[in-house]
């Protein structure tokens, strides 16, 4: 695909969560179809869904976690991006985006570790871990490093 086509492409919307427990670390998972690639839970917002919505379904579907163990602190106050690397750009969602424009929330975990499931119905992840904030951005896929750079200056506030 050209650049002035991937350019021409629009940006796929959808939500991130940053989990954060009592003793201030951000859960983390690896990505079961790229070892070594870490991330905070995301995803596509549903037809006729809020983007607040998205992100506690969103929760549920990559770790198990259910919206009574959790409490809403934050959301960044604009939709943030970041665009596919060119060789992806064909493989990921079938071609028609760019990249992901991302509505983020700080979500404070109120449960106990045993409340996690990452052996989902549809698993995105094969491992996760509580890490310190200021150690995320590093282990994060470098195409979305701003990102989360972003995220964590949105949040910091709160963490």
């Amino acid at each position: 695909m050209t650049p002035e086509k991937i350019a021409a492409l629009p940006y796929r919307r959808c939500v991130g969560v940053m989990l954060v427990n009592a003793a201030g670390k951000v859960f983390a998972g690896e990505r079961i179809d790229t070892p070594g690639a870490w991330q905070m839970p995301q995803g596509g917002i549903d037809p006729g869904e809020t983007p607040g919505d998205a992100a506690l379904r969103e929760l549920w579907e990559e770790t198990g976690i259910a919206a009574h163990h959790v409490t809403v602190e934050a959301e960044t106050p604009e939709w943030v991006c970041y665009d596919l690397p060119t060789d992806l750009v064909g493989k990921m969602w079938k071609g028609r985006y760019r990249g992901q424009e991302q509505k983020w929330f700080l979500l404070r975990f109120h449960g106990a570790d045993s409340d996690i499931d990452i052996a989902t119905d549809h698993p995105e992840f094969s491992s996760w871990t509580w890490l310190d904030p200021g150690d995320i951005v590093d282990r994060i896929v470098p195409f979305k490093r701003d990102v989360y750079a972003q995220v964590l200056k949105a949040f910091a506030a709160n963490l």
